[in-house]
């Protein structure tokens, strides 16, 4: 009767009743459980910096509407909603017939002027003598003449042969003539004016017809097309949205308490959720200011982008700010999570010895531990289901 007390005893020591008793010697004819074989890394302290966690989010680099800077009837759209797009590309043309004939009317009206100007109909040089010109010449004849009548009324009146008054008409013709004569020079210089103005307008038309045609001002990739074929679109109406996928520009907000810590150029790594890999970038730009209504400070990272980000993701990142701090460290694949209590298992005297941890920093290579184990023990990687008292042998 002692001897099964004692047996009952005995088999309630597990911390897992049903699958970790010992078999008792002896008993139903069973040995010694086989030692499961296992694979062991060391508990060892090594550099990992102090780090501040925060959450953010993703956003393209830049985003820009991208219209045409006239109005008109759109013809073609030759991208849609995920089209990558490289700079200068065309996206889109507005029906270019109109200004076309805009052009055509300016070119009309600068020859005009040139042959008013006297100067050939093509040419690139505005520039004329006004003596040389007709409507001068023609001003200058006729003051000349005033010049010659007025000298020989003086001539005459002196002899006595023609009353005073001859004399005063003849000087008061000249001085009509002279007014004519620099109303031609001022004519002129008119038109040389609206000669220029001709060819400023003739500039515009030609720039407009060019601006019929919608290119691409940056790398990118189509986020959502807003125009269509035959829609008449006002001067600046958006046409398409496009997005700058890389870098990425990840965006968080820091608590006041932790902000003092943070500074541009520090490293710092992002993980999104659904991908396993952690991306590195560095602080870049910070914001001036904290904010009053949550005292918060605003951070921003670029964020190389291998094709699998998207902006507008949630984002977590952990921003070294000292490279200098130790931590005790075990490989992730160690830490066994179990109701909620996190622990991992060392060999002891060639049998398995579960051990309570408690975690600091994590990431996919390795985490913190910040009680439970001592430097040097040698803890299991991927312990699956083992258990305390369970036989091991460690395989290199």
């Amino acid at each position: 009767m002692c001897a099964l007390v004692l047996a009952a005893v005995s088999g309630c020591k597990s911390d897992y009743p049903a699958g970790a008793q010992q078999e008792r010697p002896g008993g139903g004819g069973g040995g010694a459980r086989e030692a499961r074989q296992v694979k062991t890394a060391r508990v060892a302290e090594m550099p990992v910096g102090q780090t501040v966690t925060v959450n953010g989010t993703l956003a393209a680099y830049d985003q820009a509407e991208i219209g045409a800077k006239v109005a008109g009837r759109l013809q073609i759209v030759t991208v849609d909603l995920g089209s990558v797009v490289r700079r200068g590309q065309l996206v889109a043309r507005l029906d270019p017939r109109d200004y076309e004939l805009r052009v055509q009317q300016s070119v009309a009206a600068l020859q005009q002027t040139r042959a008013r100007l006297g100067l050939p109909l093509e040419g690139n040089t505005d520039r004329v003598d006004p003596e040389q010109t007709g409507t001068v010449k023609s001003a200058r004849a006729l003051l000349e003449e005033a010049k010659v009548t007025r000298d020989r009324a003086a001539t005459l009146v002196q002899q006595g042969i023609i009353a005073r008054a001859e004399y005063d008409s003849a000087s008061a013709s000249l001085r009509v003539a002279e007014s004519r004569y620099q109303d031609a020079i001022e004519e002129i210089r008119n038109r040389e004016g609206l000669l220029s103005q001709r060819r400023s307008e003739l500039a515009l038309a030609r720039q407009q017809l060019t601006d019929t045609a919608v290119y691409a001002p940056f790398d990118g990739t189509v986020e959502e097309k807003l125009g269509s074929v035959g829609e008449f679109v006002a001067a600046g109406a958006p046409l398409i949205r496009l997005v700058k996928m890389n870098p990425l520009r990840f965006r968080a907000e820091i608590p006041e308490r932790e902000a003092a810590s943070v500074h541009a150029g520090q490293n710092l790594r992002v993980t999104v959720e659904g991908s396993p890999r952690a991306y590195a970038g560095r602080v870049v730009r910070l914001s001036p200011t904290i904010k009053e209504q949550n005292r918060i400070l605003v951070v921003e990272a670029d964020i190389s982008n291998d094709g699998l980000l998207r902006p507008g993701s949630f984002a977590r990142a952990e921003i070294v700010t000292s490279d200098a701090d130790m931590a005790v460290t075990v490989p992730t694949s160690a830490v066994v999570t179990f109701a909620g209590i996190e622990k991992v298992i060392i060999v002891d005297n060639g049998k398995a010895l579960e051990k309570p941890i408690t975690t600091g920093r994590r990431v996919s290579e390795w985490t913190e531990v910040v009680s439970g184990v001592n430097v040097g023990d040698a803890v299991v990687l991927e312990p699956g289901n083992l258990q305390t008292g369970q036989p091991v042998s460690v395989v290199e």
